[in-house]
């Protein structure tokens, strides 16, 4: 999808007023359909551990505009986390990061590293950029449940139990980011999705070979 239709942008500018007022929303996504809060308001945040029933000592992703805002989330970045966002971002690429200090605890279960991505969805990237700020951007399922990929799919799953749902079709991904700790010396797999893992490894090795 690269095109708003009015209902999509009425739909939009509805979450936003949602997201500034605390609440929380679903949308689609270039993988499939999230559940976002605004990342800073840590009642909302725990709302969605509780929507989700998730167990808070499980870090929730953050979703952004673009890799301008990773300083808004993140601490340090290395040469080869910005070779990664520039090759993958928008895009199915989940990096795990050093937290800003100044980033909420909730979102992070307390520890140290953010997994922050930017989207490859007009909706998502829409949303974030009219709302100002990071979103949560964890799947719109029950824990334990299958992410869905339709609005539908999220209805059976939380309908009641969030403000809107932005139905933007099928999600045109339907598998999950792949994520990727880039915290230490060498890039760590911990999830394989949409991403191939042969990618990522590829350009660690050619960041190695140019010497950064």
């Amino acid at each position: 999808m690269n095109k708003l239709d009015a209902q999509l942008i009425s739909q939009i500018d509805k979450a936003v007023d949602i997201l500034k007022a605390g609440g929380i929303v679903a949308y689609p996504t270039d993988t499939v359909y999230g559940l976002g809060a605004d990342a800073f308001n840590v009642r909302a945040v725990a709302r969605i551990y509780k929507v989700k029933d998730r167990s808070r000592d499980m870090p929730l992703p953050v979703l952004l505009a673009d890799a301008e805002q990773v300083v808004l989330v993140a601490g340090s970045v290395s040469h080869y986390a910005r070779v990664l966002m520039e090759r993958f971002w928008p895009g199915g690429l989940t990096l795990i990061l050093f937290t800003a200090a100044s980033f909420p605890g909730v979102v992070t279960a307390g520890k140290d590293r953010v997994a922050v991505r930017v989207p490859d969805h007009i909706v998502p990237l829409t949303l974030i950029r009219r709302f100002g700020g990071p979103i949560i951007g964890t799947s719109a399922n029950m824990s334990n449940k299958p992410s869905p990929v339709m609005a539908q799919g999220v209805e059976e799953q939380l309908g009641g139990q969030v403000e809107l749902i932005i139905d933007g079709g099928r999600c045109p991904g339907g598998i999950e980011s792949t994520v990727v700790d880039v915290t230490g010396d060498v890039p760590v797999v911990l999830r394989r999705g949409i991403v191939p893992e042969g990618e990522v490894v590829q350009l660690y090795r050619e960041c190695n070979k140019g010497g950064g």
